[in-house]
């Protein structure tokens, strides 16, 4: 049997998550990070399940997500990812304020060199938005 290189050990050692390798029953607002391999220069997270809901007519809100980041010695963990996601669920905000809202929650998570978040609703009486939000480490 062959021994491991260091690449391969960095990638293979073992970290303790709240959420990966569980069942989760529910939305967490938990952001759960890793270190970031060598060479990994962008990370980009793209959904278009995403849903909340107006805070002025609460009807239900359609968007796509795009997060977007360079790490800086920590990323993000995917399954953490979608459950704080999950729980916008049943949040009432407009659609700017979730973008800043993501970013900020990014950049406090895992402290990134910049994140940018796109939250592109769907268009909901003939009026289509998409809100960007920025964040430099």
């Amino acid at each position: 049997m062959r021994a491991l290189s260091d690449r391969e050990q960095d990638l293979s050692t073992s970290y303790e998550f709240r959420a990966l390798g569980r069942r989760v029953d529910g939305p967490s607002r938990d952001l759960e990070t890793f270190p970031a391999p060598a060479g990994v220069s962008t990370v980009t997270f793209s959904t278009d399940e995403f849903t909340s809901f107006c805070p002025v007519t609460n009807q239900p809100d359609f968007s796509s997500v795009t997060i977007e980041y360079v790490p800086d010695g920590l990323c993000l963990e995917s399954k953490s990812l979608k459950l704080y996601l999950w729980s916008f669920r049943d949040e009432p905000a407009f659609c700017e304020a979730l973008a800043a809202r993501i970013a900020a929650d990014v950049k406090a998570a895992c402290r990134p060199k910049r994140v940018e978040v796109t939250v592109a609703q769907k268009p909901r009486g003939g009026l289509a938005l998409v809100a960007v939000a920025r964040e430099e480490g």
